[in-house]
């Protein structure tokens, strides 16, 4: 009898124990991500401002930097004075034409008059061959002095097109935030000179982070695009808080597994990665924290 209480308690722990052993593993693991900006100069110069801080919210479209810009103003007055030249250049010779145009119809009538003249036999061929130089001459006249105005009117072009350049590179010495998110970190502080491309801040919107995480080929038949899925991570104190995430990306090539990455199944060597979308509500989710995910449970069709 004591035997068979024995033997009927043991098996009572072994199969208590297997039930532990039964209880749910994670699908996949991988680590929060974010999608982060980096944001450059485009203009070279002193930073004249510069208000980014590490863990400061910037919203889009706020003015982070200013580059000194006292070089390209003085560029711009000089190019804006030049494009004024230009333009009183070209009214000057508008008016010389004027006066030559004026001219030419005098000679005109002079030349034919001179010619009606010769014709009657009261005017020389002398007074002629004058008549005609002067009127050709005046033709001639006039098309310098449209040649003229031709090259002043491209060269008010081509200044037009500097002074748009200078004032593009003054607003290109505005650094414009171009996402909502959290200053992560920051390479340079006022005062310091910079240049074309290079990195001043890097900046991420953690209101939504990623959680990559790698699937074997026999589980990615139940990974789905949209699908809500179960995110686990760490609470502290043993615990792990469970956070419900969507699947964003589903990657359609297969890699080697990442060293160190693990999956369900071990054995696997090729992998596809998996991106889900998971709503970092009261900032718990950090870049680079571990976490878990659970695909819903397949229910065996009876």
């Amino acid at each position: 009898m004591i035997r068979h209480r024995l033997a009927s308690a043991a098996i009572g722990l072994v199969t208590t124990l297997a039930a532990c052993n039964r209880e749910r593993q994670p699908d996949a693991y991988g680590n929060i991500e974010a999608t982060e900006v980096v944001v450059a100069s485009q203009a070279s110069g002193q930073l004249a401002a510069f208000s980014p801080v590490e863990g400061q919210v910037i919203g889009s479209g706020t003015v982070t930097a200013v580059v000194d810009t006292t070089a390209l103003a003085l560029q711009l007055q000089q190019a804006v004075a030049q494009r004024a030249t230009g333009v009183s250049r070209v009214g000057e010779v508008e008016k010389q034409i004027g006066v030559l145009d004026t001219q030419r119809a005098i000679a005109l009538r002079a030349y034919e008059r001179t010619r009606r003249l010769f014709d009657q036999q009261a005017a020389t061929a002398q007074q002629l061959d004058q008549a005609e130089r002067d009127y050709k001459t005046l033709i001639a006249q006039i098309e310098a002095a449209r040649a003229q105005e031709r090259t002043a009117t491209q060269d008010i072009a081509s200044t037009d097109a500097r002074v748009a350049q200078i004032r593009d590179q003054i607003g290109k010495a505005r650094v414009i935030n171009p996402v909502a998110g959290t200053v992560l970190a920051t390479y340079v502080k006022a005062g310091e000179v910079v240049q074309p491309g290079q990195p001043l801040y890097r900046i991420a919107n953690l209101d939504t982070l990623e959680l990559r995480a790698y699937f074997g080929e026999a589980q990615l038949s139940r990974v789905k695009l949209g699908q809500v899925v179960r995110v686990s991570v760490d609470a502290g104190n043993g615990s792990r808080q469970v956070i419900s995430g969507t699947v964003s990306w589903v990657s359609s090539q297969a890699e080697f597994t990442p060293t160190p990455i693990q999956t369900r199944d071990e054995r696997s060597n090729l992998v596809y990665a998996v991106k889900v979308r998971v709503a970092n509500r009261g900032g718990v989710l950090k870049i680079g924290m571990p976490a878990d995910i659970e695909l819903p449970t397949v229910v065996a069709a009876k």
